[in-house]
């Protein structure tokens, strides 16, 4: 019984780890080329490949040392190129920076009359 909850926890965790991999897949496919160089980070092509790997490793390869160097570069990902890739794409993913202003401001100005 111990092994059976085991094998569920470590499922689990596989899954986690391959959800989090496609995420940052996904993520890496919107970003525009130019902004990996702007970023002064690697190109979109090798993030493409690192995290595509990752995911065929998750999928196919089910070794636990694959899956781990999997998991750091996606760590990576998320920690250091996506916020440097959102800082220069302008904030991105459809989320509007707040620049002073009151909680009923719409994008052209104040909703209640301007008073």
């Amino acid at each position: 019984m111990l092994m059976t909850a085991f094998g569920g926890l470590m499922w689990l965790l596989f899954t986690a780890i391959l959800v989090l991999a496609v995420v940052a897949l996904v993520m890496a496919a919107l970003f525009r080329d130019d902004a990996y160089r702007a970023a002064d980070k690697q190109n979109k092509g090798f993030w493409l490949i690192i995290l595509g790997l990752t995911v065929a490793v998750n999928l196919l390869v089910p070794i636990l040392f694959l899956q781990i160097i999997g998991l750091i570069a996606t760590i990576v990902f998320f920690v250091d190129v996506r916020p440097a890739l959102t800082q220069v794409s302008g904030g991105g993913w459809g989320r509007r920076r707040r620049r002073g202003g009151s909680s009923s401001d719409g994008p052209y100005g104040p909703y209640n009359g301007g008073r």
